[in-house]
């Protein structure tokens, strides 16, 4: 087995198609699929089934796939670390990060960091918080910014930000809401509230809140997603309790109204995860510090990490 047949295997299983796989490597698909051929050989399984729908990964693939991809991260991110010793950053940054963070901050950081480290390619995968420690864990990402998660994590975690989450509506919300409320006045306001379902990140830390102060908030609408939310406050007679940084852009436009909780403050700690025998390469480093300057000057009340 050779170290370029590892990282055939692995271009082919997540391009799904010998054609996009062999794009990606630059090279012919002959020698894809002899190299391919000789993997199965050597481990005597058929890794891939041959469909008019693509190359779809056996059981045997799946499990090769689970093993050998965080050796390569850490193949590719040992040679990142040894050229960037030499002044110039390159490697590849591959995070992931909780959709209020995409929607929030993702575009400008992208922009900033590619206009200076052109070098660097960056690969952004979103999910829940729980999904998103699981591919750190595993070393399918070599990082990501998620809510902290309430049970310890056999993980490296740097705090980031607390961040206001606040009551947001459409600019054309019919009732009078006060610019500062409480937390216990939101349920006889009879506001029809959007919020994430159960076991989203979000979700559980707003119900914390509320089981502290010994209220329940039934929302009318339960939609996982943060633009479908946003595109439903901004055109109805329903509100929402999100992080302000995901919706800057909105606030600062006019498209969204915000109104602070002020009893208690309602505050969301996101950090950023990463594996403790895994070190950032340190285009990484540099990414998650760039993000993390742009979700402070979006939120100048969060507290910074102490």
């Amino acid at each position: 087995m050779e170290f370029r047949q590892i990282h055939y295997f692995i271009s082919l299983y997540e391009e799904g198609t010998v054609t996009r796989a062999a794009h990606r490597l630059n090279i012919v698909q002959p020698a894809l699929s002899m190299q391919i051929s000789k993997l199965e050989d050597h481990f005597g399984q058929k890794l891939f089934e041959r469909t008019k729908q693509g190359m779809v990964p056996t059981a045997a693939a799946r499990q090769m796939y689970r093993l050998f991809l965080p050796i390569m991260r850490d193949f590719s991110n040992a040679q990142a670390q040894m050229l960037s010793s030499e002044g110039e950053i390159r490697g590849h940054v591959n995070i992931g990060m909780i959709a209020s963070i995409t929607e929030g901050v993702l575009v400008d950081t992208l922009s900033d960091f590619s206009n200076k480290y052109p070098e660097v390619g960056v690969t952004v995968s979103d999910g829940y918080t729980s999904t998103l420690t699981d591919w750190v864990a595993g070393g399918r990402l070599d990082a990501a910014i998620v809510n902290k998660p309430r049970r310890p994590l056999a993980l490296d975690v740097e705090h980031i930000i607390d961040e206001e989450m606040v009551l947001i509506t459409g600019p054309g919300f019919a009732a009078s809401l006060p610019a500062n409320l409480t937390l216990r006045q939101l349920p006889s306001l009879g506001l029809d509230l959007v919020l994430p379902s159960r076991g989203h990140g979000l979700r559980s830390n707003i119900d914390s809140f509320a089981e502290a102060e010994n209220i329940e908030l039934t929302p009318k609408f339960e939609i996982d997603s943060l633009v479908a939310t946003v595109n439903l406050v901004e055109r109805n007679q329903v509100a929402t309790i999100v992080p302000r940084v995901a919706v800057h852009r909105q606030l600062v436009s006019g498209a969204l109204r915000a109104y602070s909780i002020v009893s208690p403050r309602l505050v969301r700690r996101v950090v950023s995860v990463s594996h403790p025998r895994r070190p950032l390469n340190p285009a990484t480093k540099l990414f998650i510090s760039m993000l993390a300057a742009n979700m402070r000057l979006r939120a100048p009340e969060a507290r910074p990490p102490e």
